[in-house]
Order: structure tokens, then sequence, then C-alpha cells
């Protein structure tokens, strides 16, 4: 017999397109349509119902970029349709793009209530099943001319803020056409055929070329199509579905790999969209799930972000009372425990256990859930204190999938156990279908069992399916393919359920699981630690305005009458932790995007200074006296940590530069620095060893200028070879002396950097103010420190701690971290000296090291300051910019850690009368106290969180200097950890409790004041 296998694949793909699917809604009339072009910004759906409408035909070009015009249909049901299924069928210019990258609608009934959503993928209204002949049929529909941004990477003006928002000019050309308006019968039997066809030939395809089953539904296929009309699709379908029937009731093999497939639709809350919008892409993909529930009492959908849904509850509350009522019949399934997919490598310590804890509280709050997964499917790399903070808020397991984006190493394992920095592991699954939008189709079912590493010891994988990002979920295709799916041979077995029931089940299944340590770094888009640098340093700013908003806050209504601010420091905080989503705080995002956040940054801050200012003046008191307040864990110049003393000087003056030779030397009696003609810095040392910092013959705070111009993603990515080009900017404009320090100019292209470089006395940190007039194009600005130093590692602070990293490129792992993150401080040494740089608003650093033939070794460490990409933002980063870092001879890792925080959390001066003692003191430096507040419950109880810094055992006695009860070791809600017992004053001058901590130990301590405190 000679093979017909792509003949008959041709042809099934041909009728299915031209004749079977066209034939689900082959019988039509059309829509009368009309409009109303809304002329700026969405309005409220009664203003839409209530617009002068005009008529237009299927053809009119409507939606100038981020527009929205609404659509009233109107139509009459034919007497002839009696008793039959009739929905609408509109295409508002799908065509155009893919799900979630194009225009949307939602629909409204003429009452106003909301019907379902409209998607490139999901076009039908439903009308009536069955209708009555002569009905009418009215509803709304609000368009969103959204651009799709998503089909080309080139640089484009689209994702500004519109002029005709700002006030600049006109709309724009439209970029929408209507294409269809119809009233359709829904031809049941032809719908369920399309589905048979879809499944048996997506199995088909995706079956080995040597499998008896291939061929054989092949021949099944072929006789199936030649039982169908082609001039009466409808009438032959039932027929055409009984040749295949057969083929769909033959089981799967015993030994199937078991899909749990997952309802899902993963919304960025920004990203080629501005927020505004996102509140409308959720609103419509809540309506067409929880409509498609309706239908389908079986199917499952789980939403993460509870930050969507507060919008939702707020802003389309009618929305949410579906989604309310789903989740109490178990179909709609609250996942993820945080307030948004954040970031997980720029996001601060506290900041996420504030995503975890809005989170949680939300669902606790909202729907009596409490979650048990971390359902993060899409971020761009893994900092290895999360596993310890997802156990302290009760998460038991953990789920992504951005790690098969790896361009070098592919991750060994599907399901695994993470183990975090501190020892803690958490139950771990990368859906091998390497996808979190997945549309359960053969080609991707076959992938997913191919691809499972784990075979053998497992065989449980989930899949995430349903469009994102406003494309509206899941479709009732997915769920047609799941059902055909559940137990057929030649594919794994699908089951629609709950992700909670297969992570039980893959635990179970998989006891001894393997483990992977530490971060799970992500092999692409390091550029994201960078791009974007006033969000990154609104965000940076922003955590730690925060920190001291609450330790003064809470220092000044223990000890007086001041009001704790609860509602607005919730507010504040969620406003920041929105913007930590991993397209906002990444710098990922279209311009619209970065310039409002920038605003809402400046107004964050601005109110979080005022609530300071506030404490401060309530904790001084009335008085002339200079009163000068420490929010750093550590003490210093004479202020106690989380305090504030009487200052009746500047503490630690700069030193005043000495001319010498072609430069300067600043020289404190701790170290000495030498800056030479060019404003460079040749020499620094370390004076109590003896010890040069720079390595011979270099110059540290060297400025470099690569090119850069990645592969693919713009905003996203940094590649390797960007550094095959490097221009040293050694010219400079000016190098003199100041009070306190030197000033170096440059220019070059169109840019200016104007650095100013300082030492105070006592102090072994070279601290360099930037200011950047920044006008490149695909440029990468680096600072570059060659040290004396022979270090196999480089340390790294990260959330609650730090990371070790080698600094060589030993293996295929090693080499791909040529960019990595450090927060506050990254720290190189040997046994016996090390040096380090912080910074304070800086992530991305590279490491390098060589040997010279002098047969030292070089260790170079770079900060990466700024990017200039084109897309989404074509305008990224340009502009003014004003930034610190600070080289620091002489460190180890517990005084980069020190210097790290000072250098984040400048001394504050007010005018009052007495010194202030902190709340809460440590005796080990090891053991830093990260948050000081009031119990959310509005219980008068103080909160302290810390964890142990240096990475070994710590001792402490907590002293409290507040008249107090009990201690009670919480998590992270608040709530008495499993075992806890108080620990109880034994009299009123008990200062506080011992603790032990393990290393990077992060503990939570809920302070019950007494009465007469």
């Amino acid at each position: 017999m000679h093979s017909k296998q792509r003949l008959v694949e041709q042809r099934l793909k041909r009728v299915l397109k031209e004749r079977i699917r066209p034939a689900v809604h082959a019988r039509t009339v059309p829509l009368h349509v009309e409009i109303w072009d809304v002329p700026g910004e969405p309005v409220p759906v009664a203003a839409g119902l209530a617009a002068p409408y005009r008529p237009v035909q299927v053809g009119h070009r409507w939606g100038p970029p981020w527009s929205t015009s609404w659509f009233r249909i109107t139509g009459r049901i034919p007497e002839e349709w009696a008793g039959q299924r009739v929905e609408a069928v509109l295409d508002l210019g799908f065509d155009v793009t893919g799900a979630g990258f194009s225009t949307e609608g939602l629909v409204y009934r003429p009452d106003g209530t909301v019907l379902k959503a409209l998607n490139p993928r999901n076009s039908w209204i439903p009308v009536a099943d069955p209708v009555r002949g002569g009905e009418e049929f009215v509803s709304y529909i609000e368009a969103a001319a959204n651009p799709a941004l998503c089909d080309s990477h080139e640089p484009t003006p689209l994702g500004s803020v519109p002029a005709w928002i700002t006030g600049g000019g006109g709309a724009g050309d439209p970029l929408y056409r209507l294409l269809r308006a119809d009233l359709a019968v829904f031809d049941v039997q032809v719908w369920e055929l399309a589905q048979d066809l879809d499944v048996l030939g997506g199995l088909m395809h995706a079956l080995p070329e040597a499998d008896p089953r291939r061929w054989q539904l092949l021949q099944t296929i072929e006789r199936a199509l030649d039982a169908v009309d082609l001039q009466d699709v409808s009438g032959s379908a039932p027929a055409a579905r009984e040749v295949l029937r057969p083929a769909l009731e033959s089981p799967a093999a015993p030994s199937a790999h078991r899909v749990s497939a997952v309802g899902h639709a993963h919304i960025d809350t920004a990203w080629l969209w501005p927020l505004r919008e996102t509140v409308r892409k959720v609103a419509r993909t809540l309506s067409n799930v929880t409509q498609l529930m309706d239908e389908h009492p079986d199917f499952r959908f789980a939403m993460s972000q509870a930050q969507q849904l507060a919008w939702l509850k707020e802003r389309r509350p009618e929305v949410y009372a579906r989604v309310q009522e789903k989740a109490k019949t178990g179909q709609f399934l609250p996942v993820g425990s945080l307030w948004v997919e954040p970031d997980t490598n720029i996001t601060g310590g506290e900041a996420f256990a504030r995503q975890l804890i809005h989170g949680k509280r939300f669902y606790l709050d909202e729907f009596g859930v409490e979650t048990r997964e971390m359902w993060l499917p899409d971020t761009f790399g893994y900092n290895a204190a999360m596993p310890q903070l997802m156990k302290l808020a009760g998460v038991r397991w953990f789920l992504t999938q951005k790690i098969s984006w790896n361009t070098t190493n592919k991750f060994p394992h599907h399901t695994f156990r993470w183990e975090g920095l501190d020892g803690t592991r958490i139950f771990s699954h990368f859906p091998p279908v390497d996808t979190y939008n997945a549309e359960i189709t053969g080609a991707e079912l076959a992938h997913a069992v191919g691809n499972f590493q784990d075979k053998g010891a497992a065989n449980s994988s989930l899949l995430p399916f349903g469009y994102g990002d406003g494309g509206g979920g899941p479709t009732r295709e997915m769920l047609g393919r799941a059902a055909r799916l559940g137990d057929l041979e030649g594919s794994p077995r699908v089951v629609v359920e709950r992700p909670a029931d297969f992570f039980a089940r893959a635990e179970a299944e998989y006891p001894d699981a393997p483990v992977w340590v530490g971060e799970l770094y992500l092999e692409f888009h390091r550029g994201t630690l960078t791009s974007q640098l006033r969000t990154k340093q609104g965000n940076r700013r922003s955590e730690h305005l925060l920190r001291e908003a609450e330790l003064w806050s809470a220092t000044a209504a223990v000890r007086t009458d001041f009001p704790y601010p609860y509602e607005q420091l919730d507010r504040l905080w969620k406003t920041v932790l929105l913007h930590q989503f991993h397209d906002i705080l990444p710098g990922s995002s279209i311009a619209w995007v970065h310039r409002e956040a920038e605003r809402t940054y400046a107004e964050v801050m601005a109110e979080l200074e005022g609530i300071v200012a506030s404490a401060q003046r309530a904790l001084a008191g009335e008085g002339e006296r200079t009163v000068v307040f420490n929010a750093s864990p550590y003490a210093r110049g004479g202020l106690p940590a989380l305090g504030a003393a009487v200052r009746t000087a500047s503490a630690d003056p700069t030193v005043v530069p000495v001319p010498s030779g072609d430069g300067f030397t600043l020289d404190n009696g701790l170290v000495r620095i030498e800056i030479d003609a060019r404003g460079l810095v040749v020499s620094a040392v370390d004076l109590e060893t003896g010890r040069e910092a720079v390595a011979p013959g270099a110059a540290a705070n060297l400025l470099q200028l690569h090119q850069d111009f990645p592969n693919e993603y713009d905003a996203w990515d940094i590649d390797e070879f960007y550094r095959n080009t490097v221009r040293d900017l050694t010219a400079a404009d000016e190098v003199r002396a100041e009070p306190g320090g030197v000033r170096v100019v440059r220019t070059f292209g169109g840019s200016r950097i104007e650095q100013f470089l300082s030492l105070r006395e006592g102090s072994r940190r070279l601290d360099v103010d930037t200011e950047i007039d920044w006008h490149e194009k695909e440029k990468l600005l680096k600072a570059a420190f060659p040290l004396d130093v022979r270090a196999d590692h480089s340390t790294a602070e990260i959330p609650f701690g730090h990371v070790k990293r080698p600094t060589h490129t030993n293996t295929s792992w090693d080499a791909a971290k040529f960019e990595i993150c450090a927060h506050r401080f990254l720290h190189v040494g040997e046994n016996d000296w090390g040096a380090a740089l912080v910074n304070d608003s800086t992530y991305g650093h590279d490491v390098t090291r060589d040997v010279r033939p002098d047969g030292g070794t070089t260790t170079t460490v770079r900060l990466t300051l700024l990017r200039a990409p084109r897309f989404p933002d074509p305008d990224a980063d340009q502009g003014r910019h004003r930034l610190r870092y600070g080289f620091v001879i002489g460190a180890d890792v517990a005084t980069a850690v020190r210097e790290g925080y000072e250098v984040n959390l400048p001394e504050r001066a007010v005018l009052g009368a007495a010194a202030v003692a902190p709340l809460v003191a440590t005796d080990d430096d090891a053991v830093v106290v990260e948050a000081v507040k009031l119990a959310d419950d509005g219980s008068g109880d103080v909160v302290v969180r810390l964890y142990e810094a240096h990475g070994g055992r710590a001792r402490t006695t907590l002293s409290l200097a507040l008249p107090w009860e009990t201690v009670t070791e919480t998590d992270l809600l608040e709530r008495p950890v499993d075992g806890a017992v108080p620990v109880r004053a034994d009299t009123p001058k008990d200062t506080g409790p011992h603790l032990t901590l393990r290393p990077f130990e992060i503990r939570t301590l809920r302070i019950a004041r007494r009465s007469d405190g």
C-alpha cells in the first residue's frame, strides 16, 4: 500500500478550515450595527448605554490607538429558527493578531449586566437555547482598540500615552475594521464533529511514525472525511461522527501519563498596555470564564494575583459577584498566594513578604480560602529566599514555567524539591508542556510527555490552559478537547482539576523527588536587572521609606498619642506591591506604564515622607536641639540603631581632597584614595593592612560603554556578545577639587556624566554620587572596579541574606551567569581581606577574573548603571538620572551588609528636645531587624521581623524598650506558628527574650504590650 499520509493530513486541514468550522454558524442573518466613539478615556457602563449611536456597516474602520468604541447590535430571530440554539457572531477586526494582543470587547445586556467577552478566539455571544422565532436581540459591546504591539519588536510610538489624553492632538487613524456581525444558528453536531476531527487529527500528528495507532487514525479520518457531504455538512455530520466513534472510545494505556489540566488565563498586570486596560482585561476574562462555568459544571479555573480581583471588586462588582458565586461551587479557584506575580530578583525581602501577606489575606477575607500554592508561571528568575518565605506564609507548593526559557542549560527536573537559602524545602513543579497558555492540543500533550524529565519515578504533570492577557481564558473548544482526551489511546490521560489535587497526588507519588539547592537563575532576560532605572529607583526608595514610616509610626504610637496610620500604610504598601509586577519593576513595559509608574512613585514617596516627618516630630518633642534619626539596623556616628540621638555637630565630616601629582588624594587615616588627572581611582589603600585594592596598572570607577543590541527582546535581554565591543570613558572635561570631594565631568555622544567622589572621616567607603544626562541608544553603561583580589566567588545580597556565585566559567551553568543580581551590596574577597560595592538603586552586576603576567589575579566587579533599549519603550531611560554607589575597601561580608543599609537609609535630622530610644534592639550584629510595625489587626501589638544576615548561627537577646507582656513567634500573617509558646515577661523590667537563629533564618515576633503601657 502506498502512503497517503500527507494527502490525508492536508485534506483534513483544508476541510476543517474551509468547510466544517464555517458550517458551525452556516445559517445567518445580518445584524444591524451602530457605533459610538468615546471621546476620551473609557466611560461608565451607564454612559455607554445612553450614548448617541450612529449606524455603520460591516467594513467600517474604527478605533484609533487606545480608544474605546461602543457598538449597539440589534436583530430579529427568524421564525424558522425556533427551537434551535442561536448565537451572535462578530469579528471586530480579530484577524490582526492573536488572542490577548488585539482588540477586545465586553458584551452587555440592555440592562447593563455583563454577558461575556469577545476575543480573537472567542467571537460568539449566546442569544438563546432554544429560541422562539421573532424575538428581538439587542446587545452592547464596549470595544477596546488596543494596538497590537506584540507582533513586531520594532520601536513604536504607540506605547506612549496618547496625545488625546494629554491634550496634545487628535486620536489618530483607526486600527480596526468591523468584519462580521451576524445572527447565526449554532449547529451542535457540526461543532462536535469539528472537535472530534481536531482531537484525532492532533493526536495522529503527535504520534510517532512507527506507531500503528497513527496509521489507524489516518484511515479512520479519511473515511470520516469521505462521509462528509461538503454541500451539506450539517446533514452529514452525524454519519461522519459515527465513523470516528470507535477511535474516540479506544482507552488509554494503563501506564499513560496523567495530565492535570487547570483552566488559567495569565494576565500581565501591565505590559504592552497600561494598568487601566488590565482592569478591563480582567473583567472580560472572568466574564467569559463564569459564562463557560454555567455550561460546564466540571470546568475548573485557577486565578492568581489578588490585586486583579481587588480591582474587580472595586470597579466591576457585578462580575466579582459572579466570581464569588463560582468560588462557592468550587469552580473558581483562587491560587498564587501573592498580591501580584512580582519580579523576584529585584523585589526586596520585606516587600516579598508583604506580597504573600496581602495576597493570602485577601483570599482568606474574600473567599475563606487558605491558598497553599505559589503560582508564579512567568517571572525572570527566582531568589533563594523564596522557599523559606513561602513556608512562613503557609505555602506548601510552588509552580512556575519560565525556567524552560533558559538559553544555555536545560533545567534537569520538572518535579523536585527546591531548597532555599536557609535549608527550607518546597515541593515544586515546572509544567513540561513549556507554556502557561496551553490549548490542550495533541502537539502540546506529546511535548509534555516527551519532555517530562522525571519519567519512571513520577507520572503526573500539570498543564495550564487558556488564552491569557485578555485573550479570554479557556474556550469551549479547549474543554471539548479535554473531554475527548480523558481516556484516549495514544494520548496521556487528561483530567480538568484543581492545582491542589495535582500537587497532593504528585507529592505522594514522588516522595523522594530530587533537590535543587539555591537560586533558580533564569538564563535569559538579564537586562531586566537594569532597564528603566527610574522605575527601579522608585521601588527601592519606596521600600525603604515604608520601612521608616512603619518604624517611626510604631515607635511614636507606643511612646506618644501618635495615631498609627493603618489604612494609609496598607494602601501605600499595595501600591508599591502592584508596581513590583514582573513587567513593571523589570522595565519591560510600554512607555505609558513607566511614565505612570514614575508619577505614582513620586506621590507615594511624598506621602511616606509626610508620615515619617509627622512621626519623628511627635517623637522628638518640642525644642530647638538637633535630633538625628537612624532607621538603619546598625548604630552609626553615635546614633543607636532604630532610634535617635541629640547631635550638636555633623558626625564624620568628609575629607578635604589634597592635590597629588596631576590629581588628588583623599586620606582619612583608614584608607587612602588616589584620583588621577582623568578622574579615575588609580589607588585605594587599606592603611591598616597596607593592602592595595586596585589591580596593578588598572583604574577603578572606570565608566565603560558597550553596544547593546540583543538578538530578541530589547528591554529584557543582555546577550553575552555585548562584551565584544567596549569604549572606556577616560577623557574628562573637568577634574576639580571641591569642599568635601572631587568632581569629575565627562561628555560623550549626546550624554554627560558628572560624578562627585567623597570620603568621610571614620569610613572605609568611597562614595560616588553620579548625575547622568543620558541620550544614548542601544548602549550599556558599566562602572568597573578591577581589584587585586583572587576571589573564587562573589557574594551578593538577595532578600534576607546573600548568595555566593562562582567567578569562574568552569561549567556552562557558571558561564551563563554573566550578568547577576545583587541588592544593596556585592562583595569579593580572599580569606582575610576583601572589598565591596554598595549602591542605592543598581541591581545588574558582572564579575570576571583574569590572571596577570605577574601571577596575581585581577577580579573585576562592574555595576550596570544604565541601558537604552528601544522596545517596547523607544525612549527608555532617556534623560537625567541621579544614583549613588560606594566602594568599601577592606570589607568582609558583615561590613558589606552594614554599609548596604547605611547607604540606603540616610540619617534624618529634626528639631526637637530629646533622644529616642529604639523600641527593639539586638546584641548581635548578625541579627538584623528588618521591620518594626504595629500588628495589622489593630490590636496595638508590636510586630518585629528579623533575620540572620551573615550566614552563620546567631544568638541574641532582644531588648524591648516598651512595657511588654508576651512575645510570640508568628508566621508572616502574624498568626502564632504551630507549637509556639509565648515568652512571658518575668518582671516589669525584663528586657526581652533570648533567640537562637540558624543561618539566614527569618523570624517574626509579636509583642503584646502590658495594659499599663
